[in-house]
């Protein structure tokens, strides 16, 4: 099966200038569509260590995954931040894997997605 992330350059855009905003700390969210991303959902990262993990805040994550439904969007992928790290998974972004579906990590480096806990690369493409 061959997954590829379809993402217009100002979606892409408008999740940096979420990422951007949220540093030092981890940033988090959504992205969410039919056949290629239409949404940006920015989630609070509540996690205990925000410079060094992520966690979307559970209540915000169930009412944006319902809104999604509701609009006829489906979650597309998962995206969060390395502010001060290369796009790869950590060992804790792989243990603590459980959607199946792409995860987007914004890296120093970039930014790439893998499904997990497997570590496969999902090809980003991006659109105009």
């Amino acid at each position: 099966m061959s997954q590829v992330l379809y993402v217009p350059r100002r979606l892409l855009a408008e999740t940096r200038t979420h990422l951007d905003k949220e540093v030092p700390r981890e940033g988090v969210g959504l992205w969410a569509g039919r056949r290629e991303v239409e949404r940006v959902v920015p989630l609070p990262n509540v996690h205990p260590e925000p410079l060094t993990g992520y966690l979307a805040e559970p209540l915000a994550l169930l009412r944006a995954l319902k809104e999604l439904e509701r609009e006829g969007l489906a979650l597309l992928a998962i995206y969060h931040s390395h502010p001060t790290g290369p796009a790869f998974p950590s060992p804790t972004d792989i243990r603590e894997a459980r959607w199946r579906v792409p995860y987007v990590i914004f890296g120093t480096d970039g930014v790439r997605a893998f499904l997990l806990p497997e570590g496969r690369e999902v090809p980003l493409s991006l659109l105009p």
